[in-house]
């Protein structure tokens, strides 16, 4: 976790020191540079993006299941940005929990 929180924060001083640099070039303020480029540090939990993007897949992941027939008999599971963990931790973590469950079909794939 610190070493991600590191990263995000050396990516928002180095594109900081970009976007600076590119508004000089273009004789924008600062402010208009910005508003043209998107922060990728707003994907990460707690963000408004995020929480934008949590109800967005909810709201697709329904319409989805009440309304798409190739959709029926699927299991999915959301585990969203408010949820502790990296990603692909709670994949696995999901992974390994339902393989331990009696009953599970061993040809069971997760995509």
């Amino acid at each position: 976790m610190n070493q991600q929180r590191s990263r995000r924060f050396r990516a928002g001083r180095d594109r900081m020191k970009k976007l600076k640099t590119l508004s000089e070039k273009t004789g924008q303020t600062l402010k208009e540079t910005m508003a043209n480029h998107f922060d990728t540090n707003a994907i990460t939990p707690g963000t408004k993006f995020m929480a934008n993007l949590d109800e967005q897949l909810r709201y697709f992941i329904n319409v989805k299941l009440t309304t798409d027939p190739l959709w029926e008999g699927v299991d999915i599971y959301l585990s969203g940005h408010l949820t502790p963990g990296e990603g692909e931790h709670k994949v696995m973590e999901y992974i390994r929990y339902a393989r331990s469950q009696p009953g599970y079909d061993v040809n069971t794939r997760h995509c």
